[in-house]
């Protein structure tokens, strides 16, 4: 059964917005463009800086460098920088998924390691799951890692890579086993060093003509067997309990919000009544959502799985994602403004990449069927 309980953030969470817009204001040097969507703003200083305020890794435990705060403050924090088009994409990995899959199924070594640094902003992690022609079909992955003494050597590719050609480090979900009828059987994780274990890394440049995502090769890379998170063989439980996290934030349905934002700048304080219409729709949307994803922090606070639930938060902010740019053309005055025309430029040709990211839409419906009980 999938279910959103209606949840009301309290004075105190809701204060920490004030913190947030005055960190912004306080560094506009960091926002001169502001990102049409989070994976174009890779700025590291940017990053340290909200580490500095305790900003990443804000509901870690404190021994390991983490904030010990609850998910609904994280929530407002992501939800502010998001909305302000602030360049977060350097950490964005490491603080939403890395860092929550290091601390539930890695070793105390791998926590003392790599999760303090995250936490500062001083390390950035990439995602090393979707491989060519397999799309988002994961348990069709073929890049192997055979065991070698300590070591595992790797071979196989990777891509759609987030940042990999600025990140220091990729988890991949790799095959440690042979393949068997139980598909989901077999696979593993395991921690690469971008900087230094050989992997060849080839940018792909997007349609708006930035380089955001990569091709990672790996031809007999060599890592340390103490690198693999969790127990071998254990991958699929893992990546698909770290995949709710990419798939239930405000990031599903924020990524075009700089469009509405300009609409509304666009409109002026009396708006055509189309305009209003338009601008109530978009509205109705993004609060429908946002309740729901407000609600799946209530639950991550609470320790439930929210696999089906993020599920649906993804495949709706999709929609809405696709849906957004064509009621704001639609809407806007004959003489629209050039920052207008530039975000929703820029909107255009980053949204293919919106519905692929976490999971195609197909694969969502699967997800939604079986928390439905229909499949």
């Amino acid at each position: 059964m999938i279910k959103f309980d209606r949840v009301k953030l309290d004075p105190k969470t809701e204060a920490l917005r004030d913190d947030v817009r005055q960190f912004l204001d306080d560094n506009p040097e960091h926002l001169r463009a502001r990102n049409s969507d989070f994976v174009t703003g890779h700025d590291p200083k940017f990053s340290e800086k909200l580490g500095a305020k305790g900003w990443i890794g804000m509901t870690w435990p404190v021994e390991f460098g983490g904030g010990g705060k609850t998910f609904f403050e994280r929530y407002v924090v992501t939800e502010e920088l998001l909305a302000a088009g602030a360049p977060v994409s350097a950490h964005w990995i490491a603080d939403r998924q890395s860092g929550p899959l290091l601390l539930s199924f890695g070793t105390d070594d791998q926590k003392r390691k790599y999760i303090p640094a995250i936490a500062r902003g001083e390390s950035f992690f990439s995602i090393g799951m979707s491989e060519p022609d397999t799309g988002s079909d994961l348990a069709s992955v073929r890049t192997t890692a055979k065991r070698e003494g300590d070591e595992y050597v790797i071979n196989g590719t990777k891509v759609w890579t987030t940042d990999a050609h600025r990140n220091d480090f990729i988890i991949c979900l790799v095959r440690t086993e042979e393949p068997t009828e139980n598909r989901h059987a077999g696979l593993s994780q395991i921690i690469v060093d971008l900087k230094k274990d050989g992997a060849n890394i080839r940018p792909i440049q997007n349609m708006a003509g930035g380089e955001d995502f990569n091709e990672v090769v790996f031809d007999g890379v060599r890592v340390p067997a103490d690198r693999v998170v969790g127990e071998p063989g254990n991958g699929w439980s893992q990546v698909t309990s770290e995949l709710a996290y990419e798939r239930s934030g405000p990031e599903r349905f924020l990524s075009s919000f700089r469009v509405f934002v300009e609409l509304i700048r666009d409109c002026g304080e009396e708006p055509e009544p189309h305009q209003q219409a338009a601008i109530g729709r978009i509205a109705a949307h993004l609060m429908t959502m946002r309740r729901m994803s407000i609600s799946i922090a209530s639950m991550l606070e609470e320790g439930k799985d929210v696999a089906h639930e993020a599920a649906l938060v993804k495949e709706l902010g999709n929609n809405f994602e696709k849906i957004l740019p064509e009621i704001a053309r639609l809407s806007v005055s004959q003489n629209v403004s050039t920052l207008f025309k530039q975000t929703f430029r820029d909107t255009i040709l980053l949204s293919p990449s919106f519905t692929l990211r976490g999971g195609t839409r197909e694969i969502m419906r699967g997800v939604i069927a079986r928390g439905l009980g229909i499949r």
